[in-house]
């Protein structure tokens, strides 16, 4: 690499959003104040605090100045914006744990690994879904997230196209999950029942309401009752959400399948 393009390289590092520019500790921390110093650290922890408890809605930077013991505009010297506030609190929270890389698995059982570890951060903290998907991860614990889910197809005969198609795919399944086992919770957290939230609670309602000639395919899987997972029946084929992945994992193997033919 040249000279010029080296500092071509540097201007765009250089041009990074500051919420990025701060996660990779390109941004020097504010002198020290006249009170008492605060830090990046404490700031987004506390933010996280909040929502974790409150929801993303409780959240502003009065709000968080206030817990802190500052005024908000004590905050902005550190990080500028709300958005870029959210960026970190993401960033802080996707430092997770790693399944041991010594420890042979199957590639599927390392896409279930993945799938869980993904899902237990949106169960942790719940507003992490709340956070839009603006860009591709560039921070550096969330690429860490789809290093990890490049680990899963490391050994598979697959393009760095395909790799990152199923990586996608993945994430985007856990992403889905997350929201879904989140929607439950603050449905049971504000006092649905069990029963309420499956529709069993109105079975027989429904029964009566849903007609086969204005619902003809819904009406057998009504009556039948797995609808409402009515019966036992509806449990032998597991967890809705575990039923869901293995048939993405069939999926992936029947396509390696087949471009193992071609080859």
């Amino acid at each position: 690499m040249n000279v010029k393009d080296e500092e071509k390289i540097d201007r765009e590092i250089e041009k990074l959003p500051s919420g990025i520019a701060i996660s990779w500790g390109l941004r020097k921390q504010p002198q020290r104040g006249p009170k008492r110093e605060l830090s990046i650290d404490q700031i987004v922890e506390a933010a996280i605090d909040i929502a974790d408890k409150e929801g993303l809605a409780a959240l502003s930077m009065s709000r968080l100045a206030s817990s802190l013991g500052f005024t908000p505009m004590s905050l902005y010297r550190y990080i500028p914006s709300k958005d870029d506030l959210l960026l970190l609190m993401q960033e802080k929270v996707s430092d997770i744990n790693y399944p041991n890389e010594e420890v042979e698995t199957d590639w599927r059982e390392k896409m279930r690994q993945y799938i869980r570890i993904c899902i237990k951060v949106f169960q942790n903290h719940p507003w992490f879904s709340d956070i839009p998907i603006t860009s591709v991860p560039l921070t550096p614990n969330q690429l860490k997230w789809v290093d990890m889910a490049l680990r899963t197809t490391r050994n598979l005969p697959l393009n760095d196209y395909e790799k990152m198609s199923i990586v996608l795919l993945l994430s985007g399944y856990a992403r889905w999950c997350g929201i879904i086992m989140k929607d439950m919770s603050m449905a049971i957290h504000t006092g649905k029942s069990p029963g309420e939230i499956s529709g069993l609670d109105y079975s027989a309602a429904l029964k009566k309401l849903v007609t086969q000639e204005r619902y003809p395919d819904l009406y057998p899987v009504l009556m039948s009752g797995a609808y409402t997972e009515e019966n036992e029946d509806a449990n032998t084929i597991g967890n809705d959400f575990d039923f869901g992945l293995e048939r993405i994992l069939d999926g992936i193997e029947h396509y390696l399948l087949a471009k193992e033919k071609k080859e």
